[in-house]
Order: structure tokens, then sequence, then C-alpha cells
């Protein structure tokens, strides 16, 4: 795992414990409170999975466009 991606870990982990921290100490019902935590799980995991979608295809055409330089130089051989 790279820099970033510990990065990017570290910051979408700190921001679900500080929702989660302002959530369970703020003056609501039990219901309330519960209601308010399952909404920002939800939009954490939409976040995460945004991210990760984007991630997913960087690599995906980096590794695309090495396959391609690979059978270019390999025709060399040919």
């Amino acid at each position: 795992m790279n820099n970033t991606s510990k990065v990017l870990v570290a910051l979408a982990a700190g921001v679900a414990a500080g929702a989660v921290l302002a959530v369970l100490f703020a003056p609501d019902k039990g219901s309330e409170t519960r209601r308010k935590i399952n909404e920002q799980g939800e939009k954490l995991a939409g976040s995460i999975k945004e991210k990760f979608s984007g991630v997913k295809e960087k690599f995906n055409d980096f590794k695309e466009e090495i396959e391609q330089t690979l059978k270019e130089e390999a025709g060399k051989f040919v």
C-alpha cells in the first residue's frame, strides 16, 4: 500500500470516527441517534466506493497501457 492510499484510509477512518462520536454525544433520543449513525455510515460507504472505483479505473487504464507497451516491444523482437 503506497503512502497516498494510507493517507486516504486514515482520513476516511478519522472522518468516520469523528462522525460517530459527534452523533453519540449529541443530545438526541436513541432512535434518532441510530438513524443518524446509519445515515453517516451510508454516506461514508458511498464515498469510499466512489473513491475506490476511481482508483480501480485508473489502475485498469494503467494496466492496459502497460499491456499495450509490452505488445509493442515484443513485436520488435519477432
